[in-house]
């Protein structure tokens, strides 16, 4: 208990739970809209935020965040009404977003940066500034589901129905991927651009089978990634290794283990029916 008198122990945990709620509710929502590829395009090319940070010698969080809605809103005009095309347009921001990030990075002046805290996350190094910023996002996204709960809900599941229903969808997509814009800059000091998605898709899967509501899945997915989040936390501290990795790991684990559980009982169930 005596680590929980540090304060980087406690700016880790308030993190980890800020994250766990992020993850929950935008994870499921990215799940059940089927824009998982979408959602990884926008958090790999956030590192041309981190670029852009270091070379203008600007605050790292707030230029992600400026870069990442860029980005959130270019592939939303640009997919809405070219699905099929999606791939393509999204793997191309990808593209430039993480060659820009990286030519940035090259030629700043006296460049020493430490590209593992952005790649694969450094939740011990959050400072009091980090979730400030960071409770505030969560707070707008918060009220965005809030508000909109029921006309997400509603093209989650129909897309087609919503239209017909007179529901705004173009503005709810731009929103949906405006608040994945949001998330990554949350989740980037906890988990790191490379293993974002991971923590953003584990949850609301293994919860996704098992939940029979939107608002169940976004509770439950909450419960699991915090689960995640300290558990990952706690042994990253005690051994010493990357959070971002260890944090993974766990959720990666309780996925292999879920499978393994669900396969086994439905052999079970089969054995006896």
């Amino acid at each position: 208990m005596e680590i929980l008198s540090y304060e980087f122990i406690q700016n880790a945990i308030y993190a980890a739970v800020l994250v766990s709620i992020v993850c929950g509710i935008i994870g499921c929502l990215i799940v059940v809209n089927k824009i998982v590829f979408l959602a990884g395009g926008i958090a790999h090319a956030a590192y041309g935020g981190v670029g852009l940070a270091f070379f203008f010698g600007l605050p790292v969080l707030p230029s992600i965040l400026g870069f990442t809605l860029s980005i959130s809103t270019i592939l939303s005009v640009a997919t809405y009404k070219q699905r099929e095309a999606s791939d393509m347009i999204t793997g191309a921001l990808w593209a430039f977003g993480m060659a820009l990030g990286i030519i940035l990075i090259d030629i700043t002046p006296g460049y020493n940066v430490n590209l593992m805290s952005f790649l694969f996350g450094s939740i011990l190094a959050v400072s009091k500034a980090d979730i400030v910023l960071m409770l505030t996002l969560v707070i707008i996204i918060l009220s965005l589901v809030i508000i909109f709960y029921k006309s997400f809900l509603t093209i989650s599941y129909d897309f087609e129905f919503a239209k017909v229903k007179g529901i705004n969808v173009g503005f709810l997509y731009f929103l949906i991927l405006l608040m994945v814009g949001f998330s990554i800059v949350i989740m980037i000091k906890v988990v790191g651009i490379i293993l974002i998605m991971a923590l953003l898709t584990i949850p609301s899967y293994i919860v996704g089978e098992k939940a029979n509501t939107l608002g169940k899945m976004m509770l439950f997915s909450s419960i699991l990634s915090s689960f995640f989040c300290l558990s990952g936390l706690y042994f990253s501290y005690i051994y010493n290794i990357t959070s971002g990795a260890s944090i993974i790991m766990v959720a990666v684990l309780s996925l292999i283990i879920f499978k393994f559980l669900s396969v086994t009982f439905q052999k079970i169930k089969k054995s006896l029916g």
